[in-house]
């Protein structure tokens, strides 16, 4: 164990372990303090929440990159917003999976924790998956370079706007082994019909989140391989920046469907990092340049869509409320 983690990490083993551990005491803790009660989750409850993992994030960043150095610091951040801004996307996806389902909003929180839960465990198999992969075969940069440019060209070309979680090959593939309820009993997944155990709407909308995150995975774990080969570093970020999405869902729930820049935003994010894995060997983008450069882009994305909708906005204001009688 510790040959591999001292091939794919400057990272020690102790913060391998201390980091597992803080995570999952930060999730405890997390749960106890944000997941009591059925209510409904405030905008202003999920921005402290969402403040308090940002704030986590940049301080372990700033800790790891005095410690490490200032590369790898950088590295780490480049990762963190990348997967942070893939995360504001995921948004979309699981607001239509919760409105497919009809799943009340005071129960979306107990669904989205435990879609965390199985998203850092996937995460966490796929980066030192990947690690290992890079280490023994230098090539594999490449197939996430072309993977990357793939999926940038996807991202333009597809819409969401038309998905159905109920039709889902998941979904269909569960009801054939498990009898279904459109019932929902408070937050339970599971309930008792006749003397017969159903699964509820939620677990549904749990397995379509996971499996969704998988697909997502394709994208998001070359994407950060793109800016660090350091398997903690890639881990670490991806792991905090998936940490917010709940508490992140709930601030931006409302409005994220007027991000419709977003997706452009990301496949210029994704075309270029993918470009940057293509010509490795070839030229050497500093870290701080990619840095530069999404943070451009996805700012430029994020304000060209408030500016737009504000426009909207005010001309709707400005119509004659006359004009149609």
């Amino acid at each position: 164990m510790g040959n591999f983690i001292s091939s794919v990490s400057v990272a020690p083993n102790w913060l391998w372990i201390v980091f597992s551990i803080g995570i999952l005491v930060l999730l405890a803790i997390d749960l106890s303090l944000f997941g009591k009660g059925h209510d409904t989750v405030s905008k202003k409850k999920a921005l402290i929440e969402s403040a308090l993992w940002i704030s986590i994030a940049l301080l372990f960043n700033l800790w790891f990159g005095y410690e490490y150095g200032k590369d790898l610091g950088i590295e780490f951040l480049t990762g963190y917003l990348v997967e942070k801004s893939l995360s504001v996307d995921n948004l979309f996806i699981i607001l239509l999976i919760f409105s497919s389902f009809k799943i009340p909003e005071k129960y979306q929180h107990r669904v989205l924790f435990y879609g965390v839960l199985g998203a850092i465990a996937m995460r966490a198999f796929f980066i030192i998956l990947g690690a290992q992969l890079l280490n023994l075969f230098h090539w594999i940069l490449y197939v996430f370079g072309a993977i990357l440019v793939i999926t940038a060209i996807k991202f333009i070309r597809e819409s969401d706007e038309k998905i159905d979680a109920k039709e889902s090959w998941s979904i269909r593939l569960l009801k054939k082994f498990f009898p279904t309820t459109d019932k929902i009993e408070g937050q339970n997944f599971f309930v008792l019909e006749n003397g017969v155990k159903k699964v509820t709407p939620l677990f549904l909308a749990l397995v379509v989140i996971e499996v969704t995150d998988l697909v997502f995975a394709v994208d998001s774990i070359p994407a950060v391989f793109a800016v660090t080969q350091d398997a903690f570093v890639a881990f670490a970020s991806n792991i905090l920046a998936i940490l917010g999405l709940r508490a992140l869902y709930f601030v931006l729930a409302d409005w994220v469907v007027k991000l419709r820049y977003l997706k452009p935003g990301l496949a210029a994010v994704l075309g270029f990092i993918g470009t940057k894995m293509l010509i490795i060997d070839f030229v050497k983008i500093p870290s701080w340049v990619s840095l530069l450069v999404i943070t451009a882009i996805l700012a430029t994305a994020a304000l060209s869509s408030w500016y737009v909708a504000k426009l909207e906005e005010q001309k709707g204001r400005s119509k004659d409320p006359f004009e149609n009688k």
